[in-house]
């Protein structure tokens, strides 16, 4: 798949976009010998591209991993309250990584992290109608009404939630668990919803986001994407 000239001179890490722009103008980049000068010039990544007569750094290629999240993290690099982090729990030698979204110190699951900081804003996007699926345990009486209400959109504290679906599994007196399936994952969504319809979330572990799957992971555990199977699920829409 092609694509701009200026957008793989920066995913080179040369410079930013706009510097590459600007290098494209002073006719410094040229593609298989020729000078271009047009940030609109498209390519495919496989022409001998040169600045000031010398190749790209070869940019790195986009990975992405599975993790379950265990309790008691934080899902940022650095905690101002001095926090156990989920960066410091990698197993040893994982590249530096970034997370898509978060999980909150109390949650547990699945996260997705990697490489790529375009690829991570990519994933975020509700755009991309990608579901999150949650196990969650809960306190208190289940109305299925309320519940079913929720596939609606729900107001809470002025914050407008979009459309949860939410299937019970289990009910045992006022304890439950609860199959929620929700497409934009706001900050502690899910725990606010619950609350504002009578019910306290005392577990909640994310099963899955788009096509990846916690399946039989153990906490703390760590799978790599395949780069083909990375592809086929990513590669046509997020130019793998």
């Amino acid at each position: 798949m092609s694509e701009r000239l200026a957008k793989f001179i920066a995913r080179s890490g040369v410079c930013s976009r706009r510097a590459a722009e600007e290098l494209i103008r002073q006719k410094r980049i040229t593609i298989n010998g020729e000078i271009v000068d047009s940030p609109a010039y498209n390519v495919e990544g496989n022409e001998k591209i040169l600045l000031d007569g010398e190749k790209l750094p070869q940019k790195d290629i986009t990975r992405l991993w599975l993790y379950y999240k265990p309790v008691g993290l934080v899902t940022t690099h650095k905690d101002e309250k001095g926090r156990p982090t989920v960066f410091e729990h990698l197993p040893h030698g994982m590249p530096r990584v970034i997370s898509v979204g978060r999980l909150d110190l109390n949650s547990e699951g699945l996260l997705l992290l990697t490489n790529s900081g375009e690829l991570s804003r990519q994933l975020e996007l509700p755009s991309n109608g990608w579901a999150r699926r949650y196990k969650v345990r809960v306190h208190g009486f289940v109305d299925d009404k309320k519940l079913a209400d929720l596939q609606n959109g729900i107001v809470v504290d002025g914050v407008q939630y979009g459309s949860i679906k939410v299937d019970i599994e289990t009910i045992k007196g006022t304890n439950a668990w609860l199959l929620v399936t929700l497409n934009e994952g706001k900050n502690r969504e899910i725990r606010k919803v619950m609350k504002a319809i009578g019910l306290d979330v005392n577990r909640l572990i994310r099963l899955s986001y788009g096509p990846f799957q916690l399946g039989g992971m153990r906490e703390g555990e760590v799978k790599e994407i395949p780069q083909k199977v990375l592809k086929e699920q990513l590669g046509a829409k997020f130019n793998l």
